[in-house]
């Protein structure tokens, strides 16, 4: 059985109450409830009212908090304090508590806290230092958790851009290799052709100039089909078979009639058939492989972007920055969100904008959380735009969307860890608090102005002197 006297016995061996006169811990295990529960209960759960101080004495509970949408396991709480504690402005739970064996604990009600305050000094101080090492852990916890939250958003727009540049190359590669699989009946026909060297030179010619010039891409859909109606009559007129197929490559390098005649001319009827169908071997070989190179282009930029975006082949240091090139990168790693809502973007920086110095890689978190939660602000077909200018000593970055905006009553909060007006499963309230640290670790000021239809950010940065 329990008495005061063997709970007080119990609480000298639990940090933080070591220290604690044992009549300070005894008053506060008189004035604490006393109770034993079996494995698998909830003791809370999340959006619970918090007005208790837990004490385990003995077993242990496990944590699990809401990320993402799920909740997931963040821990064991043993044989300690946990809950509310005094001077904690805690109202609500934010996570869900399960005992995992059969546990004893003491509750004290935080209506007994004020008379705790004024005659439980050392009690008091015990908790208070007890909640300070709280606040660092589930600080440095949350700050993780949202580094890998953004980590994700990331990776998963990573993922995005880069599989449609691969998925390319894989159909680009496909269709040459199945399209160099004809090319041998063909090339019986051409080399029974007899054409002089001037005659091969004229089509050459022809033949290069248009695969110079590149598949012709500014075609309105009435041009284009107007064009291969064009070639096809043309084809059909001179019984060339496979004429659909070969006037849509001819459309797409944009021939003409007037340059079949050409080729005609030097060939003759005769052979017409067989040029053509080489003409039409040669083009698409080129744009099969000119749209492997541009695929491939791609994810080479994407993959240069991502370097420099995270600086990773430099050190941790200040050094001259140019503010342009981490907002386009950081548009780049976003692209796939303002894609997908459709939002307008405009970035105006000038060419001769200063300089500043900076840590790179920490700007680009700045950039990152601000163009996020604007794109999270905005519905779509939303606008971003992004304006930088000189202002005496200092270059100033302004970030604005036409969202929704921030609530009045809010705006003052912001900047606060862990305020959010994002849903639960949403944000941490980490991110402006990030942007603000880096902010001051750069010597540089943050405001923010907001209304219904427009949301401004205004950074301004120090020039280098």
């Amino acid at each position: 059985m329990q008495t005061i006297e063997t709970i007080v016995e119990e609480l000298r061996g639990i940090e933080p109450f070591t220290e604690v006169p044992r009549e300070q811990l005894r008053w506060l295990a008189e004035n604490s409830e006393f109770s034993t529960v079996e494995s698998g209960v909830t003791i809370f759960d999340i959006g619970d009212p918090v007005d208790h101080m837990f004490i385990i004495l003995q077993g242990s509970m496990s944590l699990s908090l809401r990320y993402g949408g799920q909740l997931k396991s963040a821990g064991k709480l043993e044989r300690g304090v946990s809950g509310k504690l005094p001077y904690s402005r805690m109202k609500d739970a934010t996570g869900r508590g399960q005992t995992l064996e059969k546990t004893r604990f003491l509750r004290l009600h935080e209506s007994r806290f004020p008379e705790m305050i004024r005659t439980q000094h050392e009690l008091v101080e015990a908790l208070v230092h007890r909640m300070l090492t709280r606040v660092r852990d589930f600080t440095k916890t949350e700050q993780l958790n949202d580094k890998l939250m953004a980590l994700g958003k990331l990776s998963a727009g990573l993922a995005h851009e880069l599989n449609n540049p691969a998925s390319a190359v894989v159909r680009s590669a496909q269709a040459l290799r199945e399209h160099w699989r004809a090319i041998p009946e063909k090339f019986k026909a051409v080399t029974s052709i007899r054409l002089s060297d001037a005659q091969v030179d004229t089509v050459n010619d022809i033949l290069f100039t248009k695969i110079d010039k590149g598949v012709k891409l500014d075609y309105s859909l009435m041009e284009r089909s107007a064009r291969e109606d064009e070639l096809l009559d043309w084809l059909d007129d001179h019984e060339v078979e496979d004429a659909d197929l070969i006037a849509e490559t001819l459309t797409e390098f944009d021939w003409t009639t007037e340059e079949l005649d050409a080729v005609l001319e030097q060939v003759g009827p005769e052979f017409l058939q067989p040029v053509v169908a080489w003409l039409e071997d040669v083009q698409t070989s080129e744009k099969l492989a000119a749209d492997i190179q541009e695929a491939s282009k791609r994810i080479a930029d994407l993959v240069r972007s991502i370097k420099s975006y995270t600086h990773m082949d430099q050190a941790a240091d200040k050094s001259p920055t140019q503010l342009r090139a981490g907002i386009d990168n950081t548009l780049t790693m976003l692209g796939h969100k303002l894609r997908g809502k459709a939002i307008e973007t405009t970035v105006d920086i000038p060419a001769d904008l200063p300089p500043i110095m900076a840590m790179p890689g920490e700007l680009n978190q700045v950039w990152t959380n601000l163009i996020d939660n604007a794109i999270d602000a905005m519905d779509g077909g939303g606008k971003l735009e992004i304006q930088a200018a000189r202002e005496a000593d200092h270059a100033v970055v302004c970030v604005i969307d036409n969202g929704k905006g921030i609530a009045p009553e809010h705006i003052d909060n912001i900047f606060e860890p862990f305020f959010t007006t994002k849903g639960m499963n949403e944000g941490t309230g980490l991110g402006l608090d990030i942007v603000q640290r880096i902010m001051r670790n750069h010597d540089a000021d943050i405001a923010v102005r907001s209304e219904p239809g427009k949301t401004m950010f205004r950074l301004a940065f120090p020039l280098i002197t």
